[in-house]
């Protein structure tokens, strides 16, 4: 195990896919006997060492160089139960050291041209390049401040080259007038309600259109997931162009899991040019969690929230990540997942700070059952001063069966259903009712949700999972109708 990275070395160091000299050679083997037993190394030649606490990032299974995924906890790591979960470990000794400020700064998918490379030559060129003298002043004899600076001055060029240029900041939308209907009715200041359809496992669809027909009239937009679970279905893509075609605004979903850097670009440009102005980032559930066999779970080449800064880049600078210009730029809303209760609620918070700096413009939460729980994330988020930029939907999945309910809980990472909720669904599924009171306990949730409107709620996110059906009795026993629900259905009766 390294010294400074609590956790067992997730592969071997990677070879570079070129001939080096020898003296680069030589210095990526001095680099890696040092930081290999220190860090736990790879060699990935994309060093973030100073920015996540001196614990090396590239130990997480999923790959994320950007912070803790949904299902983080203090306990393991999802993906390897054998191994702690190495973000919670950044975030608790960057928190300890008083560096979490540091955790803001997006930071870039790897430059696989620098892989099985050494760094040090970098930041030795860096060196001279801002003089070997004043380096040596600004670290050795100067204030504290002038010392950072100095410091951030040579490792910043090296970890945030010109075609990425990540920082730490907030950038608001270039555009001013909403680009979707699910925008317009957020910034209108409605209680905005969303919901999830299933893509088909097969190419028939005509559940999927009668289920959008019967969801439509009930929500601001629908949901069409990226394959969750890692279980692969129609497209995202696919449905959210079929829900146009039947009138319906949908949030098409982007699993990272699933992308590329150049596939991510290409689909957004093309779900622009087909209307659709929705669109959820996503890191995806691991393929842990597919059937067998198995696909590579080692490295993904995103995460979520370099999505985000990519999608923000191409729509309001009109460029590609490689700096090309785009004469005509996509246009979309940009969403993503948030997870109160994984891990720490000022963990969460400080993740759910860097997507909004990235260009998160509304969260479609995870799963909520415990209301005070939810309050605690939300004060975090309020101590972050990020309320005001971010439009929050939390999620709502009415439980069906105990046994739904008890996979929730044990299995699905990010998910807390408090030890009440669980006695009463499991007394209700022996006495045959366990759908309704299912049903119940998300109308209970919802009230007391509710009472959040104007607090840093501004909607509900519905999670059928399958049982479409009931979300038009959710929304109706809810009182959260859309404004216009009554005009629709005057139209409907007139036509």
């Amino acid at each position: 195990m390294p010294v400074f990275t609590p956790g067992r070395r997730w592969q071997p160091p990677y070879l570079p896919f070129k001939r080096e000299p020898f003296n680069r050679r030589a210095l990526a083997a001095l680099e890696k006997a040092i930081k290999g037993p220190l860090f736990g190394c790879r060699m990935c030649g994309n060093c973030l060492l100073q920015e996540t606490a001196f614990i090396c990032p590239m130990e997480c299974p999923k790959g994320e160089r950007n912070g803790p995924c949904g299902g983080s906890t203090k306990e393991h790591c999802y993906v390897d139960e054998t191994r702690p979960c190495i973000w919670y470990r950044i975030y608790e000794r960057s928190f300890a050291m008083g560096r979490e400020e540091k955790l803001l700064e997006v930071l870039p998918p790897l430059d696989w041209d620098k892989v099985g490379t050494e760094t040090w030559g970098d930041v030795f060129q860096q060196v001279g390049k801002m003089g070997v003298g004043k380096v040596a002043s600004g670290l050795l004899f100067k204030p504290a401040e002038v010392r950072y600076k100095t410091w951030d001055e040579i490792f910043r060029t090296i970890r945030e080259p010109d075609w990425w240029q990540g920082d730490n900041k907030y950038h608001a939308p270039k555009y001013t007038e909403p680009v979707s209907e699910l925008e317009r009715r957020l910034k209108a200041g409605e209680f905005v309600v969303t919901a999830e359809v299933a893509p088909p496992l097969t190419v028939k669809t005509d559940k999927l259109f009668k289920n959008i027909e019967m969801v439509k009239p009930y929500v601001a937009a629908i949901n069409f997931t990226d394959n969750p679970s890692a279980t692969p279905r129609m497209s995202s893509l696919a449905c959210s162009k079929m829900a146009l075609e039947h009138g319906a605004e949908p949030v098409m979903q982007i699993a990272a899991r699933d992308r590329t850097r150049v596939g991510l670009q290409s689909e957004v440009m093309g779900a622009s040019a087909l209307g659709i102005r929705n669109i959820l980032c996503l890191s995806g559930d691991s393929m842990k969690m597919a059937p067998d066999p198995r696909g590579r779970m080692d490295v993904i080449d995103i995460d979520s929230i370099q999505m985000l800064w990519i999608l923000r880049r191409m729509r309001d600078e009109g460029r590609y990540m490689d700096g090309r210009e785009i004469k005509f730029p996509p246009q979309y809303f940009l969403g993503a997942a948030a997870s109160p209760f994984a891990s720490e609620p000022k963990f969460q918070a400080l993740r759910e700070h860097k997507k909004i700096n990235a260009g998160a413009q509304f969260f479609q939460t995870n799963l909520v059952y415990d209301v005070e729980h939810m309050e605690i994330w939300l004060n975090e988020l309020a101590k972050r001063n990020i309320l005001d930029k971010v439009y929050i939907l939390i999620g709502i999945t009415p439980l069906k069966t105990f046994k739904m309910a008890k996979y929730m809980n044990d299995d699905v990472p990010g998910v807390f259903i408090p030890e009440p909720l669980m006695k009463r669904m499991e007394t209700a599924e022996k006495a045959g009712n366990a759908a309704e009171e299912g049903v119940q306990i998300a109308l209970e949730l919802i009230e007391k949700i509710k009472k959040f409107e104007g607090q840093g709620v501004h909607g509900l996110h519905i999670m059928a999972v399958g049982w479409e059906e009931i979300v038009p009795r959710i929304v109706t026993e809810g009182g959260i109708l859309p404004r216009d629900f009554h005009q629709i259905e005057m139209e409907k009766v007139l036509a």
